[in-house]
């Protein structure tokens, strides 16, 4: 028996739309990064981006637990003496909600050439409103836990 192998001309993309009202970040960041891979079809092939596309709505309203709203940090460097800029969890979830969101999505895909490809394909928008009807994306159901 042959190994099927994908190739990027034969892949049929489709688009999908997650909530993130009362999700966790982490679950959340899985699901998405899972489908932005392709590990959800059966045709899945690790060196060919054969995933489909995610628009996850509600960024504002995501969930972190524990204690880290106020103990989880964020790190730029602008590359300049002492331009190191550090921002705590709930800093990031007040006023920048799809980054701290692509963050954690973009940190589970590969890192290089080919992550970066897949990572193109994220969309995350602050509340329920985005620009996409046009795809007829399909909403995925994840269950709340307590």
């Amino acid at each position: 028996m042959k190994t099927f192998m994908q190739k990027k001309e034969d892949i049929k993309r489709s688009w999908y739309v997650l909530d993130a009202t009362g999700q966790t970040l982490g679950r959340l960041a899985t699901k998405a990064a899972t489908i932005l891979r392709g590990k959800h079809k059966v045709t899945y092939t690790p060196h060919v981006d054969c995933g489909d596309y995610v628009i996850i709505i509600n960024a504002s309203k995501v969930v972190l637990t524990g204690n880290k709203l106020n103990d989880k940090m964020y790190y730029n460097h602008s590359g300049y003496p002492g331009g190191l800029r550090e921002r705590n969890a709930k800093t990031m979830l007040e006023s920048y909600p799809e980054e701290m969101v692509e963050r954690a999505v973009k940190g589970m895909l590969p890192h290089g050439p080919l992550g970066r490809s897949m990572g193109k394909k994220l969309f995350v928008y602050r509340d329920e409103n985005h620009k996409h009807e046009a795809q007829k994306p399909i909403a995925l159901k994840m269950e709340v836990e307590d």
